[in-house]
């Protein structure tokens, strides 16, 4: 129990990030790590010799394209009480944050497959192969992926340029 805790421990907060990215909920990503964790915790002996990281990191993929399913198949629930008129709108309070939900929405554009391989990658940094394992793909359709991703990444960013620029040319 002890080793486990060690190893896993310092890659709670890396499947947090990446639970976040995925679902863009505070309270249903720290869910999913918590099932990932229980999950993990239950199966532990089933792990195998490879990377622990890895192996977090496809019990968390799986569970969260689980939830994608169950959500796209019966619909998003959402209580009264969760509600509030912050979750209709809200004005960023500093730079940094309207930068950080551009980036979020154009992620969010991205195909499911694309956007994790990006954010396995480029965020968590993942080399190929356990992002490949993570997925479930051979090496070659990550890197595909990938670079599917980049260049999609890069239109949005180009089309947003120039839409700005329109916007400020017709003032």
């Amino acid at each position: 129990m002890k080793d486990m805790l060690l190893l896993v421990e310092p890659l709670i907060l890396a499947l947090r990030r990446y639970a976040r990215a995925l679902v863009r909920n505070r309270a249903a990503a720290d869910d999913l790590v918590q099932d990932c964790l229980e999950r993990a915790v239950s199966r532990w002996q089933q792990r195998g010799d490879g990377s622990v990281r890895a192996w977090l990191f496809a019990i968390l993929h799986n569970l969260a394209v689980d939830q994608f399913r169950k959500i796209a198949s019966r619909g998003k629930h959402v209580t009264i009480d969760e509600t509030s008129e912050g979750h209709f709108g809200e004005a960023a309070s500093q730079e940094y944050r309207v930068m950080y939900r551009d980036v979020l929405n154009k992620l969010a554009k991205l195909p499911e497959e694309q956007r994790s391989v990006l954010l396995l990658v480029a965020v968590e940094d993942l080399s190929y192969a356990d992002a490949a394992k993570v997925l479930r793909v051979p090496v070659g359709t990550v890197m595909s992926r990938l670079s599917r991703a980049r260049e999609r990444l890069q239109q949005e960013i180009r089309s947003e340029e120039r839409r700005v620029g329109k916007e400020c040319r017709s003032r």
